[in-house]
């Protein structure tokens, strides 16, 4: 009897997209795995693989060529094995903000200074996007941790057009009504946008590509939004968007 009790009262999980049955995102996830050019790698932090809100799972439920690695470091083997094939590496740039001591090239500078000239825009070889998802905190631990792995590879650092503003208190994932999770800084995104506005830019059906992951975004912040007590974003950056938005005498 308590055996089916426990039955009962367990949350019955969705047997494609993994999520409980009441936030299912099955209705907006693509049908098909949306094929691209480049090939995707996320190093996995374990920690951020147990958060509720994590995001990378919809990023391998929607992409084809994407690959999950639980790792808090990038190793030699997970960029030679990852896609190999008989021909030469692909171009690798891995996602990750700027820094004083390890400047990034913003993803439209990336293009505007040559760096993708050599692709075809109608049949464009492969491109490697390295992604880490984990807490700031970590995620720095991790690119730091992977910085003489990813200098061999000759990997270029790129960072989204979106400013980060270290000096203020990070907002959410979605500057609206639907505050889940907050960033540490003002312009942090989500894995899953992070990924979203990094293809919209270098795939050649980019905006296409970006839409539909958005949209599987936000239909996950919706659902997610019953079921969590909204949080407010810190008086700091409250201050500093009020202060933006104050006419000019």
């Amino acid at each position: 009897m308590e055996e089916d009790q426990d039955t009962h009262h367990r949350r019955q999980i969705c047997n494609n997209c993994d999520r409980p049955n009441a936030i299912c995102l099955c209705h907006v996830l693509p049908a098909d795995l949306i094929p691209t050019n480049t090939e995707i790698i996320i190093l996995h932090h374990p920690h951020e693989s147990r958060h509720k809100l994590n995001t990378t799972p919809l990023l391998t439920k929607s992409l084809r060529n994407v690959t999950r690695i639980p790792a808090r470091r990038i190793l030699r083997r997970h960029i030679s094995t990852v896609g190999e094939t008989s021909s030469p590496s692909p171009p690798t740039i891995y996602l990750f903000p700027s820094s004083p001591s390890s400047p990034a090239v913003t993803i439209s500078e990336f293009k505007s200074l040559n760096l993708l000239n050599h692709r075809d825009i109608s049949n464009p070889p492969p491109l490697r996007l390295i992604v880490f998802d984990a807490t700031w905190k970590h995620a720095k631990e991790m690119v730091k941790a992977s910085e003489e792995v990813l200098r061999e590879a000759g990997a270029v650092r790129v960072c989204l057009d979106t400013e980060i503003d270290a000096s203020v208190s990070g907002g959410t994932i979605y500057d609206s009504e639907l505050v889940l999770r907050k960033e540490p800084f003002g312009g942090c995104v989500t894995t899953a946008e992070a990924v979203a506005r990094c293809l919209g830019a270098i795939e050649p059906d980019g905006e296409e590509i970006e839409q539909k992951l958005i949209s599987v975004l936000k239909e996950m912040v919706r659902f997610q939004s019953k079921y969590l007590k909204p949080m407010k974003p810190r008086p700091k950056l409250l201050k500093k968007r009020f202060q933006n938005q104050q006419p000019l005498e």
